[in-house]
């Protein structure tokens, strides 16, 4: 299996997605074709003792920045690594495509170079999450600022999908993010929503009350772009916030540092429970060849989890599934 990876995506590229690719086809044994500049590939690669073993590189001279139009990357930019990597994956040159770059630009991208999957109104970014009960996934968490129904229904249906072929749930539960759990409560889109997916064939709860979201209140939420967004954005806050603030409290002074070895196992293990590293990144769902799109802030560990959501997806066949799914 080859994996492309965009070498020059991200906050920490090229240092940490060379160091996680590496790790990768160490421990996943992949593939994979790195696109970016060779010269400074290679240059980076031999200056932190980096192994490049069964990784190629895909020339691009350029860079996708952050502040770019992320619709330049069809032309303006198209000779940036982003852009090069996409056309790639429509091309056939690897099974998959990993960038912690531009999210607008990885949309753009995969729904008109690599074109969305037929009969898929609305591409999607899908979040893997923790909760309390386990792993749930949000999705649209920022790809399509206004949604219809039927886009929300589609959302519902490729989430579940994912769910069960990736995290193994037998029937994902569905919840529509609401501001109450009473099928009168929304705007328009919510109640049309809610109708539509309560006539489905999805395993549909009804609505998902934001603050009932943390406890595990369904294995999938979605929402429109916009509010699955802040969604999103709200939770990594408080979490940073809440990770900070205990810290702090074990930190005070030496007996409240000396009491922390007694919950340090348990300490650990909420840490990981909440840590986005563990998730690897956000596929895109709705497209025809699986995106995955990692944390900007990506160290290497992420960054080869993010390679590994991607071995999945393929491993899985979840786009065939879907492309199945939305035919019917």
């Amino acid at each position: 299996m080859k994996i492309i990876v965009d070498a020059f995506g991200g906050d920490n590229a090229p240092l940490e997605i060379l160091k996680g690719s590496a790790k990768a086809v160490e421990e996943l044994g992949v593939e994979i074709l790195l696109c970016g500049s060779a010269d400074k590939i290679r240059a980076c690669a031999k200056e932190n003792s980096i192994s490049l073993k069964k990784m190629e590189i895909l020339e691009a001279e350029a860079v996708f920045e952050m502040e770019y139009d992320p619709r330049s990357v069809l032309k303006e930019h198209s000779n940036t690594s982003l852009a090069v990597a996409m056309k790639a994956l429509a091309e056939g040159k690897g099974d998959a495509f990993v960038s912690a770059g531009s999210t607008g630009a990885i949309v753009v991208g995969a729904t008109f170079i690599v074109k969305r999957i037929k009969g898929v109104k609305r591409t999607a970014i899908a979040s893997v999450m923790p909760s309390d009960k386990g792993p749930f996934m949000l999705l649209d968490s920022g790809a399509n600022i206004d949604c219809k129904p039927e886009h929300l229904v589609q959302f519902a249906t490729m989430g579940s999908i994912y769910m069960n072929r990736i995290m193994g749930y037998e029937n994902p539960s569905v919840g529509l993010a609401n501001i109450g759990v009473e099928e009168t409560k929304g705007t328009q889109l919510q109640l049309d929503t809610y109708a539509l997916l309560n006539e489905s064939k999805l395993n549909f709860i009804g609505n998902a009350e934001v603050r009932d979201i943390a406890a595990g209140v369904a294995d999938v939420i979605v929402a429109d772009g916009f509010t699955g967004n802040v969604i999103l954005k709200m939770y990594e806050g408080v979490a940073k916030m809440l990770m900070g603030n205990i810290k702090a409290v074990f930190k005070k002074n030496v007996l409240s540092m000396l009491s922390y070895l007694g919950v340090k196992k348990g300490m650990d293990s909420f840490k990981a429970k909440m840590d986005y590293k563990e998730y690897g990144g956000a596929v895109l769902l709705g497209v025809t060849k699986p995106v995955i799109k990692a944390h900007g802030s990506s160290d290497a560990r992420a960054f080869k989890n993010a390679i590994r959501q991607a071995v999945n997806c393929v491993d899985k066949n979840v786009i065939t599934v879907i492309t199945e799914n939305i035919g019917e």
